[in-house]
């Protein structure tokens, strides 16, 4: 798997040693990371106004165990955040942990990997958890673009719209909205170049998905 460009591998664990360990085992693969010593300081890198996640591919190495708020407290208030649909989170645990785990990822963790990991396991699950990552922003971006371009449609626009895509022809449309077939026609052709389509069903399709 090719590596998912501009991504970001977010590290928390209190052992400086695992930290460094995984810094340089994804410098090797061409991966970008940031660590973070304490699950309250990438909370805080969380929070920030200017800063926060940003909008770029990204998962977590997540430490089960840490002093002060564990890995698992943390899990639950990105949860609460609806943060870890695009910021998959990837638990790095002991043997004790493992039932722990295995009931985060039933609660949305994208997977756990137990000490001592596999490199290149570890690897093609960070990848795949960056690939996931940045399949949900795609489709978030597609949504805001789809409510930008229906936000632009005026009323009547909106009523051939939905006519359009219920199959209706433009006469039937005419005689139902009391308008002329000429008028139709041309609500019709502003539509398909405000939602950038070029026919109804690609209308009916771009709407259904959405």
């Amino acid at each position: 798997m090719q590596p998912v460009l501009n991504a970001t591998v977010f590290i928390v664990d209190d052992d400086a040693g695992v930290r460094e360990a995984l810094a340089w085992l994804l410098r090797s693969r061409r991966l970008l990371s940031e660590v973070f010593d304490s699950a309250e300081a990438f909370e805080r890198r969380v929070e920030e106004p200017q800063g926060g996640l940003g909008d770029q591919p990204a998962c977590l190495l997540l430490d089960v165990r840490m002093p002060g708020m564990s890995g698992l407290a943390l899990f639950e208030r990105l949860i609460e955040r609806g943060l870890v649909e695009a910021l998959p989170v990837i638990f790095l645990t002991g043997h004790a942990d493992v039932p722990t785990a295995v009931d985060a990822v039933k609660r949305g963790a994208f997977d756990f990997c137990e000490k001592p990991f596999s490199d290149n396991a570890l690897v093609d699950r960070i990848e795949q958890a960056l690939a996931h990552s940045g399949r949900v922003l795609e489709a978030r971006g597609q949504k805001t673009r789809l409510q930008t371009r229906l936000s632009e449609l005026t009323e009547r626009e909106r009523d051939v719209m939905r006519l359009v895509v219920e199959g209706l022809p433009n006469k039937l449309i005419a005689d139902q909205l009391d308008i002329s077939v000429r008028t139709v026609e041309v609500h019709r052709a502003r539509v398909f170049d405000k939602m950038e389509v070029k026919s109804a069903v690609e209308l009916a399709n771009l709407l259904r998905d959405s």
